[in-house]
Formats: C-alpha cells, structure tokens, sequence
C-alpha cells in the first residue's frame, strides 16, 4: 500500500521549514562550548585575529566599537590563569570569563560571543568584552582569581534547572535594583549566595543591597543564558552610576542566588 499524498508531504513538512527558514537550525551546546575554547586558546596565544569571523564582523570592547587586531587587550598573548564559558542555544551565544592576574598586566575579561542564527558556530558575528584592568572598580585579579575558583559551576541535573524566563528576570531585576526600591525583593536570593564584585566579597550575597535611588536605568543589555548550569550574564551600561561598561553573571541552584560575579570599567 502506497502513502497518501498527505501524509508524504506531512513527513517532508520539517525538513522544508528547516531549509525555508534556517533560524530553525539551533546551535549546539557542544558546538557553542567549542567556539569559545577557541577563543580562550586564541586569547592565550595572541592569535585572536585567526579566529573565523564573517564579513560583517563586529568587535566592541567596553561599549564601544573597536578594531580587535589594534586593541591592547588582545593585541598581545594574556597568560590565562582561569577561563570558564556557558552557552546559550537559543540566542546562537556563549560568554566567557577569562582572568588573567599573573601576566605583565592584569585582565578580567568578561566576552560574550555571537553566532549566525543559523547554527553555524563556526563563524563569529560578534565579540563584545567588558576589559577590567588596574584602576576598573575594585580591581584586584590575584583576589577575585582567589574567589572564583573555588566555586562550581557544575551541570544542574535536569530537574533543577531553572527556566529561561526565571534567569531573564532575575538578572534584571538585578540590575534594577538601583531605580526599583521593589526590586532586590524580588530576587530568590540564597542564604549561602556568594558575591564578587570585581575583587570585593560579600556573603551572603542578599545582603547591603541597593532599593532605588538612582533615576538612571542600567541600559543597553545583552544577554546570554544558560539552563544547564543556571546562569544568565547580563552586559550593559551601567547607567545608574555614570554608564560604566559593566557586565553581570548570575547562577541560580535550587530555585535560589548562589553566585553573583561583576566586572565594571
């Protein structure tokens, strides 16, 4: 027996949405991940320039359009002493943190990568860093290396992950907080949260939080979120305290705040 003309085209109905739309082809986790070991690699060795970019490539550093061959921040090698990336499928995205405070000059780096929304991670559209360094609010390398890496960042199991919508709001009402007294009430914060805000630690996280005040709202946010490790990571322009580049990177674990890490120029 021969399949009916419905039902033929009914099976070939995904492919051609695939094919007529190709914002359909999500990216990978794993391909995601890939791309931005590349960059921890290309970071390390000062080869940034051989990394696949498009044609309309787009490099911004601390908020401002730059060329990324001429930058100081990687027109040499930085010595790495930790890198960590989450991806985000759905926004074609990953973010990366890279510290670096043992080399001739000290970097936190906080890059946020962007992909065609096609799925092909193997063209960057986008590198857009927040680049703290001596002088940047509360910079201190060797200290915030001294925090960071005793935390984990291990997978959630599935039953724990938080939603994308829960890690989208928490990350803005994060930053809300300095125009919305409403706001840090709002957050589900930890009793064991901990917060590095370039080299200052506060635990627990919830704690000397700002309620408004400011009439200047934190602006111009890009965002990368992961479900898989609970976190979202929020650039932006800082506006409520004078438009500083800043990013802010959120963990969720168990409904709740358990890590809140700054980098502000």
């Amino acid at each position: 027996m021969f399949p009916s003309v419905s039902s033929t085209l009914a099976a070939y109905v995904p492919l051609l949405l695939l094919l007529t739309n190709p914002c359909l082809a999500a990216c990978t986790r794993s391909d995601l991940l890939a791309a931005a070991s590349k960059f921890v690699t290309a970071v390390s060795t000062g080869t940034i320039a051989s990394l696949p970019f498009s044609t309309n490539f787009t490099y911004r550093e601390n908020n401002k359009a730059a060329s990324i061959t001429s930058t100081a921040v990687f027109s040499q090698p930085l010595k790495v002493d930790l890198s960590r990336s989450t991806a985000d499928t759905v926004a074609c995205a990953s973010y990366t943190l890279v510290i670096s405070a043992s080399g001739p000059k000290p970097y936190v780096l906080a890059t946020q990568l962007r992909h065609p929304d096609n799925g092909n991670t193997s063209v960057i559209t986008l590198v857009d860093t927040i680049a703290a360094t001596t002088g940047s609010l509360f910079f201190n390398a060797p200290k915030t290396l001294g925090y960071i890496r005793n935390e984990t960042w291990d997978d959630l199991p599935e039953t724990q992950r938080p939603t994308r919508d829960l890690l989208r709001k928490v990350g803005d009402a994060y930053l809300d907080m300095w125009t919305d007294r409403t706001a840090a009430d709002s957050i589900p914060w930890g009793t064991d949260c901990e917060r590095v805000e370039g080299s200052q630690y506060t635990r627990p996280c919830g704690a000397q939080l700002p309620r408004g005040g400011s009439q200047r709202n934190n602006g111009n946010r890009r965002y990368v979120i992961d479900e898989v490790v609970g976190s979202v990571d929020v650039l932006c322009s800082f506006d409520a305290l004078g438009s500083l580049p800043d990013s802010h990177e959120i963990r969720v674990e168990a409904g709740k705040v358990k890590y809140v890490h700054t980098v502000t120029v």
